[in-house]
């Protein structure tokens, strides 16, 4: 059964990072306008465009009303801070909270649909809900699905692996609270932050084989889906030219700004986690064996192997 819509609403507010979005944003403004859950609002925060993104967003402005959809400057220090720019800014208040990409498109039962499954959890605890994903090309063309993930959502996955893309996290007021006391930490992607923190913190993270976005592939991408053998390839590449290894010590050292909220098995883990990586080769197979991380798929655990004889996680 899904939500009725009466004052008690829950509102949400879907938070996005625009640069340079003139050629997709008006298709991802549309989708937002026919959600059949019509309590948002929209928070931009644009990262310096010199395209005609910030025309487009008047223009919606207009057409909405000032309060419906809000334009603020953003950091320009990257998408990761631009996102978490809104996340930190306490101006912005709401029950539910939503990450949005520029150049997506959503299905209309979107924030519906995770609504519905988000609200059989207490409010008090943190919650965050994420999905599969169908890709589309720069012509709205299908490409497939993202990866299928049947694997428990959790921290000692989270510390390798970010589990859904941020084009498709909602999360509560409990979970905003927690990335909002972590502050603007600098981390490479807002959402594995995200996945991490709600995850550590004992919060519950909801993974939906349902694919609510189109998730657009183009050459601008900043981050593009792991699908195909080309994306794979990349992506080793990157595993062993170190910025995976990268990527992980800026998130421990971003978790150590809510160490005191980790749950005591998660901050065991985390302890183990970050041991392994500083020991020698047998030790450190041992330890992470010890430590219990694990990604989504058996391609993925066997990379992890790898990454860790080689010290390149």
């Amino acid at each position: 059964m899904l939500y009725r819509q009466d004052r008690s609403a829950r509102k949400v507010a879907i938070l996005m990072g625009t640069y340079n979005a003139q050629k997709f944003l008006e298709r991802q403004l549309d989708s937002i306008a026919a959600q059949s859950w019509q309590e948002w609002s929209v928070w931009i925060s644009d990262d310096g465009s010199r395209d005609e993104s910030l025309s487009i967003i008047a223009a919606f402005q207009r057409k909405w009303g000032a309060n419906r959809l809000v334009l603020l400057a953003g950091p320009q220090k990257g998408f990761a801070e631009n996102f978490l720019s809104l996340v930190c800014n306490p101006t912005i208040t709401a029950d539910y909270y939503a990450y949005a990409d520029q150049d997506d498109i959503w299905e209309t039962d979107k924030l519906t649909r995770a609504l519905d499954i988000l609200r059989n959890n207490d409010e008090g605890l943190p919650a965050m809900y994420c999905s599969r994903t169908r890709l589309i090309d720069e012509f709205d063309r299908e490409l497939g699905l993202s990866p299928l993930f049947t694997k428990q959502p959790s921290f000692a996955n989270a510390l390798t692996q970010s589990l859904g893309g941020g084009n498709t996290m909602i999360f509560n007021q409990a979970a905003r609270k927690l990335l909002f006391e972590a502050g603007r930490v600098t981390v490479i992607s807002h959402d594995w932050w995200t996945y991490l923190v709600v995850s550590g913190c004992g919060g519950c993270v909801i993974y939906d084989d349902y694919p609510s976005v189109r998730y657009r592939q183009h050459s601008n991408n900043l981050v593009g889906t792991n699908n195909g053998w080309r994306n794979k390839m990349i992506r080793a590449r990157r595993l062993w030219r170190g910025e995976f290894k990268r990527w992980i010590d800026c998130n421990v050292l971003a978790l150590q700004h809510i160490s005191k909220k980790l749950k005591r098995e998660n901050a065991w883990r985390l302890h183990q986690f970050i041991m392994a990586r500083s020991i020698w080769l047998l030790p450190r197979l041992i330890v992470l064996k010890q430590s219990g991380i694990y990604r989504q798929t058996l391609l993925g655990n066997l990379g992890l192997i790898f990454a860790a004889i080689f010290k390149k996680v």
